[in-house]
């Protein structure tokens, strides 16, 4: 199983500040999906370089993006992942916000997109590591059961 993590900050992306949450996704997948070969990037809050971004992990199982999921006006994650889909999986995103729900009220204002280009799966998680942390933590667990239910594994 191959994964992506996108880190979206123009911060991170400049080396204004260390992107923490990035590193957290790898290392709880690494432990809990041990076979997962996962390769990172960051890129800024800009449409085309997380377009881009995504086309460079064409045929990865997994792109997991954090941050660029809120409300601000440079957040457009959400507006990227979803044009660049060919399906959504709206059960994801929903599940990911109910869950972050329980921890913060601030959850009720993620627009994380959740959904499928070809044959990888493309999730946005929000950009703190608190909520990459259980993000992740509820993801890992059905990442196998998806890649063989894409390869027409059943269940």
């Amino acid at each position: 199983m191959k994964a992506a993590v996108i880190t979206i900050s123009d911060r991170a992306s400049k080396g204004i500040y260390e992107d923490l949450s990035g590193p957290e996704i790898e290392r709880l997948i690494k432990e809990m999906v041990p076979a997962c070969v996962i390769n990172r990037k960051i890129v800024p809050d800009e449409e085309d370089d997380i377009l881009k971004a995504m086309k460079l992990f064409t045929g990865y199982d997994f792109i997991l993006t954090t941050g660029g999921t809120g409300i601000g006006p440079r957040d457009v994650t959400p507006n990227v992942t979803a044009k660049y889909c060919d399906r959504e999986l709206p059960g994801i995103s929903e599940t990911l916000r109910a869950e972050s729900l329980k921890e913060t009220n601030s959850a009720m204002l993620s627009r994380g997109f959740s959904g499928m280009k070809d044959n990888t799966i493309i999730i946005n998680f929000p950009g703190s590591v608190k909520a990459v942390t259980l993000c992740t933590k509820i993801i890992a667990p059905v990442m196998v059961h998806a890649v063989k239910m894409i390869k027409g594994e059943g269940h």
